[in-house]
């Protein structure tokens, strides 16, 4: 297998893992308290960091002051969106959370205007509006009603995370911070923040059965550490561009494993915005990346025309699970 094929295959990997999330987190919370939950998948993922970490040496286990600085106020955000997130999972369908949450893709952009100080293009915002019906129809279900709980509690989500995302790319620039490092120090801060409302529930953990370790297992170490060094690896191999195609596909995997594991089945109407959730992400995504390149070749060649010697570093990309 060549170099490419291989980084493609694993960045559709963590799309697979990430796209199986949900169901996994739906089905531990049918069995835990949702704070626990979180708890476990937290303190998990921090152990296998730290135990990462200290195969490294000692010297390993020493963190900047730039990593604790922004690793803080990201373990906050990223707590919060998992807590929306797990909520939300816990009362709808696997399959309608993870079309429901790509809505982070073109949302970021909005929040985020550090690739296109000018605005964005019409197009990026028919590719919303479309978005927009997409979840519509999503939350409409098996007829037009009041939209669920659990759908709402994800289109919450999809706005947290997005604001998480352009907060990441707006503190990490320019700095020198190693992705371990700083996924630890997230991990840590989670693990601090659900230990006081989850404590009560804490010997529910002795009564859990294998399959429901298994999940947590799953949760912590799949989707939560390979995932993203896994997706950290792949990045720096290929295109900003390809990487987020094969990453975008997360919520498409979300349906496969929701209607094939998880019993769920589609309605026309869901069906339908199921698609066009898909067609709109990815039609979105495509005129922001386009826009955002053009902006960085307009001011590459202007400051090359001011500074002819001078070299351009090109701009920084952000991934929607950051």
């Amino acid at each position: 297998m060549s170099d490419a094929r291989r980084t493609d295959a694993v960045l559709l990997l963590v799309a697979i893992v990430w796209g199986s999330s949900y169901l996994s987190a739906q089905t531990a919370t049918t069995a835990l308290p949702v704070l626990l939950v979180l708890l476990a998948r937290y303190a998990l993922s921090a152990l296998a960091c730290l135990g990462a970490l200290a195969t490294r040496g000692r010297r390993s286990l020493r963190w900047t002051r730039d990593e604790l600085r922004v690793g803080l106020p990201l373990g906050v955000t990223q707590a919060a969106v998992l807590v929306v997130e797990t909520y939300g999972v816990a009362h709808t369908s696997a399959a309608n959370a993870g079309l429901i949450i790509s809505l982070t893709i073109v949302l970021t952009p909005l929040l985020d205007r550090s690739g296109h100080p000018r605005g964005l293009p019409p197009a990026f915002y028919v590719a919303a509006g479309v978005c927009v019906l997409a979840v519509g129809l999503l939350m409409a279900g098996g007829g037009f009603h009041a939209p669920r709980l659990g759908d709402l509690l994800m289109l919450a989500a999809a706005f947290v995370r997005a604001g998480h995302v352009a907060l990441v790319g707006r503190l990490t620039a320019g700095r020198a911070i190693r992705p371990l490092h700083l996924t630890t120090v997230q991990t840590l801060v989670g693990t601090v923040l659900f230990l006081t409302p989850a404590a009560p529930d804490l010997p529910a953990l002795g009564h859990a059965d294998a399959a429901t370790w298994a999940q947590l297992l799953y949760l912590a170490l799949f989707c939560s550490v390979f995932a993203f060094l896994a997706q950290t690896w792949a990045v720096q191999r290929t295109s900003a561009s390809r990487a987020s195609l094969l990453l975008g596909t997360e919520p498409v995997w979300a349906a496969v494993v929701g209607v094939a594991l998880g019993g769920e089945h589609f309605t026309a109407l869901t069906g339908l915005g199921a698609v066009l959730m898909v067609a709109g992400t990815y039609w979105g995504q495509s005129v922001e990346r386009a826009h955002r390149d053009r902006a960085a070749r307009e001011t590459a060649v202007r400051e090359e025309e001011q500074h002819p010697l001078e070299g351009t570093p090109p701009p920084a990309t952000t991934s929607p699970r950051a």
